[in-house]
């Protein structure tokens, strides 16, 4: 069996699998090029969801399963890119600790404006203000998945008030209130923090739209942790432009690099990050502990046994 390994860290990976799976004959790349002349004979594609394009999946006609190294399949599930036989399976759940300091990194340098301390910095200019705290604050979260948890029972910890949008759960770990999407206008004018964790899918295509930010305090921050078409980045800039609401965190975006003439890039509310939410210096090691026993499962035909299965 082969396995075609498609990342910036395959050798990695290689490096855990080739010891713990000598019978199987292992392929890492990070070249989509040398993937796509590989990808003749192999049977899984190890990848992050998005790299596993539609020209590599249809240069496979051997393929069985694919393992994202994602929490998002979206870019997999869409009409057309997997064959109906093809299993797909996720790593939902092993990017809590990332995705939850990097959502704490907006908060804190929004609410307490580490951007105009750091100018001052470069300026050798002194000014102090009186610093608002997290304690106290409400953070709504769109998403109420693993990831939301995870962040959630953090939340709790600085003495949040965690309130959760959801149309799949009526309640989670952590939250204090968990409403539908159908109030979600109403709950984002509760926040003082509203953070996006909601995955893509043609009912979630703008659901921040300008509705919602209309709804938002004057005082409050947008955060974006989710995909970058969840939300309408049309009607934020609009809303930025106008002091409308506080300020936003944004780590996804609907097109990706954000082209420099985008207007997010000069405002001194926004802080952009790369799209780094998932990342860590951990990364190989937090995914392996889904991808072995997942690949161990797939070698001994017990697919029932195998973790995150988004399709069959």
């Amino acid at each position: 069996m082969k396995v075609l390994v498609l990342d910036a860290m395959a050798d990695d990976y290689c490096a855990h699998l080739v010891p713990a799976f000598p019978d199987l004959t292992f392929q890492p790349t990070n070249d989509p090029d040398e993937a796509r002349a590989a990808a003749g004979d192999a049977e899984v594609i190890i990848a992050l969801a998005h790299r596993a394009t539609r020209d590599i999946i249809a240069a496979a006609p051997n393929l069985r399963w694919v393992q994202a190294l994602t929490t998002g399949t979206d870019a997999l599930t869409a009409p057309g890119v997997l064959p109906a036989h093809v299993l797909l399976t996720s790593t939902r759940g092993v990017h809590g600790p990332q995705m939850s300091e990097l959502a704490f990194l907006h908060m804190l340098a929004l609410n307490r404006r580490l951007m105009t301390m750091r100018d001052n910095q470069r300026r050798a200019h002194w000014e102090r203000w009186s610093q608002p705290i997290l304690e106290g604050r409400t953070i709504v979260i769109v998403g109420l998945g693993v990831l939301a948890e995870h962040l959630a029972e953090r939340c709790k910890l600085f003495g949040m008030t965690t309130i959760g949008v959801s149309n799949g759960r009526a309640d989670a770990p952590h939250f204090d209130a968990v409403h539908p999407r159908g109030e979600l206008a109403e709950v984002a004018g509760q926040a003082d923090f509203l953070l996006l964790l909601v995955p893509y899918a043609p009912d979630t295509h703008h659901l921040i739209d300008a509705k919602v930010l209309e709804a938002m305090k004057p005082t409050a921050f947008l955060i974006n942790l989710a995909r970058g078409s969840v939300l309408d980045e049309a009607a934020l800039i609009a809303h930025l432009q106008a002091g409308r609401i506080a300020g936003a965190g944004l780590d996804i975006f609907s097109r990706q690099p954000l082209p420099p003439d985008n207007p997010l890039w000069r405002m001194d509310n926004v802080i952009i990050t790369p799209n780094i939410g998932g990342q860590s210096d951990r990364f190989v090691e937090q995914t392996m502990t889904i991808v072995e026993p997942n690949l161990r499962a797939f070698i001994a035909g017990r697919l029932s046994d195998m973790i995150n299965v988004i399709k069959h």
